[in-house]
């Protein structure tokens, strides 16, 4: 079974076609033909190595990718809401050779849900990772219709997910850009669009003097922003940051890993890309073989959209 991983931690070049053994089926889980995986951050800090004490696998290859979409060919007993041949997109959380990056998958049912209509699998691979990072940021926040949410990294594929949704949960949205960004972050919704760095919180403290309701910080920049939300208000990161205790803020971690079998969350995801709700953003694809570009393309930075992986 082909694959693209590591068999030695390193950069973008450690990266090579791997030969893997095929993962049995059991109850409640899919297999899919992967056609489309799509790359994160997540999955450089993995080639790199900086996961390598958290994974209960210690021997190589080891397979990144968090995101898959493809064709179903097999379903487990008790799945009856996927059948042979749907065009599906599924979350992976990666450990060992059972990333995303290979050409055959199974995960859990609940992991896996249909394509958006209309969707063919390098767009729908897009969203189910940093969808549902992005709606479980907002639910750990937890503001009501009318309130005031900042977000940063709003150009980002998870940022751009954020400031969507919430103008769909009826949010008034602050999100961050830069010059070259501000008209894509205005046309993803963004009621006010303030320039990104450093300063921040600042500039979003200009027109919210009292500071907003709510952050959500795709551009882990951290304690940066916190001077940005009013007292008591709610912060979600990405990378695990806690806030430093002060002014009552909530500080959520956001671990996508908690909702990776919320079938329902995935499939709302789903509904709303259709509606268009939502947009899937594809900056470029990639064959496989050429893993080892896409990740030196996206560590270069700049990307707006997600890089794909196709088989």
């Amino acid at each position: 079974m082909r694959a693209v991983g590591v068999t030695e931690f390193g950069g973008p070049e450690a990266l090579h076609v791997v030969d893997v053994p095929p993962e049995p089926l059991g109850p409640g889980q899919v297999r899919l033909r992967v056609q489309a995986a799509a790359i994160s951050p997540t999955d450089t800090h993995l080639r790199s190595g900086a996961y390598a004490g958290r994974d209960p696998v210690k021997t190589p290859p080891w397979v990144p990718g968090m995101d898959v979409a493809g064709v179903v060919t097999e379903v487990g007993e008790g799945v009856d809401h996927l059948t042979v041949r749907d065009t599906a997109m599924g979350i992976v959380l990666p450990f060992g050779s059972h990333g995303a990056y290979r050409e055959d998958k199974v995960l859990p049912g609940d992991s896996v849900v249909r394509a958006p209509e209309g969707a063919d699998a390098v767009a729908a691979c897009t969203l189910p990772m940093n969808g549902l990072t992005a709606r479980l940021a907002l639910d750990l926040i937890g503001l009501s219709a009318g309130q005031v949410l900042a977000v940063t990294g709003a150009a980002g594929a998870f940022g751009g997910y954020v400031v969507q949704l919430a103008k769909a949960d009826g949010l008034t949205v602050v999100a961050d850009a830069s010059e070259a960004d501000e008209q894509l972050v205005r046309d993803l919704g963004a009621d006010v669009v303030v320039r990104r760095g450093d300063d921040v919180a600042d500039r979003v403290r200009e027109h919210f003097p009292d500071g907003v309701d709510g952050l959500a910080d795709g551009s882990v920049q951290d304690a940066l922003v916190l001077p940005a939300v009013k007292d008591g208000g709610a912060v979600a990161t990405v990378r695990g940051y806690r806030g430093d205790g002060q002014r009552g803020l909530r500080v959520h971690p956001t671990l996508v890993r908690r909702v990776a079998e919320d079938r329902p969350a995935l499939d709302r995801l789903r509904r709303q890309a259709e509606e268009g709700v939502l947009t899937l953003r594809v900056a470029r694809t990639f064959p496989a073989e050429e893993a080892a570009e896409a990740h030196r393309v996206l560590e270069r930075g700049g990307v707006r959209g997600r890089l794909v992986l196709t088989f």
